[in-house]
């Protein structure tokens, strides 16, 4: 394999992000080769010895970048203590390297959601500073009045952050029973950030569905389907993100290969 730097080869392995890993390095916890690693150390990661706390990296595997449509009733982590299926069952066995989901997807909440293999590129997605818009359709009891709308988009504090819609539009109304559906734009991601934002406007949240992930969006797929994102959605993530998710054309792409879980939906409660 090529020679790297060490902040790269520990964030390919899976541990963590390049920013966390240079973090690391500065805490004297990295080692090469049984000498203390210093901050623009490079290395190759199937010959040299790169070591974070005493434990060995393992040279990296190849890079796997899955996108999966999560059904409602699985837990978007790698496990789980009360043995309901997660994200990562979903895509064994066709995925045998490890792979971790960016971000959260609550429990009762479904759509779109990235794993990965790669600490940096998860870093990209899931943190704050870049920006990466989401967006949500939403089923609402009722509809907004103007007021309520502009409560919505006020925002509220979250987890002591405030968290504010960049748009929000009613899309649709059902015949029947006086539901709405919404779309919303955000441009980070917060635990239940989206419900907790119409139940504070006063509209308590009755099916979400992600729909987009910065330029990242698959209209065609099902709950349960995943397929590897391509080489050019990878790039995209990596850019400088804008401000809007891809719009439905970006559905429109050559037909890829996608691969349908086993998961079996558990009764409603």
């Amino acid at each position: 394999m090529p020679v790297e730097r060490l902040q790269r080869i520990i964030a390919r392995s899976g541990l963590c992000s390049r920013r966390e890993a240079d973090d690391l390095i500065r805490e004297g916890r990295v080692s090469l080769n049984d000498a203390v690693a210093r901050l623009g150390d490079k290395a190759d990661a199937e010959r040299d010895a790169v070591t974070v706390d005493g434990q060995r990296i393992k040279p990296p595997q190849a890079t796997r970048y899955i996108l999966l449509y999560k059904p409602r009733q699985v837990m978007s982590t790698c496990s789980d203590p009360e043995g309901r299926p997660t994200v990562v069952d979903l895509v064994r066995p066709a995925v045998r390297e490890r792979v971790f989901p960016i971000g959260r997807l609550d429990y009762h909440s479904e759509g779109l959601i990235i794993l990965t293999s790669d600490g940096e590129l998860a870093e990209r997605v899931a943190h704050p500073r870049y920006g990466m818009v989401r967006e949500y359709r939403v089923k609402l009891r009722g509809d907004l009045s103007e007021g309520e709308r502009r409560k919505l988009m006020k925002g509220a504090s979250l987890e002591g952050h405030l968290v504010r819609p960049l748009k929000a539009w009613r899309e649709s109304r059902t015949a029947q029973g006086g539901a709405t559906w919404w779309r919303i734009q955000l441009g980070e991601g917060r635990s239940h950030e989206v419900r907790e934002l119409f139940f504070r406007a006063g509209h308590p949240v009755q099916r979400l569905r992600r729909m987009a992930i910065g330029p990242i969006r698959d209209d065609a797929m099902k709950p349960g389907e995943f397929r590897q994102l391509t080489e050019d959605e990878v790039q995209a993530l990596l850019r400088p993100p804008g401000r809007t998710p891809a719009g439905p054309q970006a559905a429109a792409r050559p037909k890829r290969q996608r691969m349908r879980s086993k998961f079996k939906k558990l009764p409603e409660k």
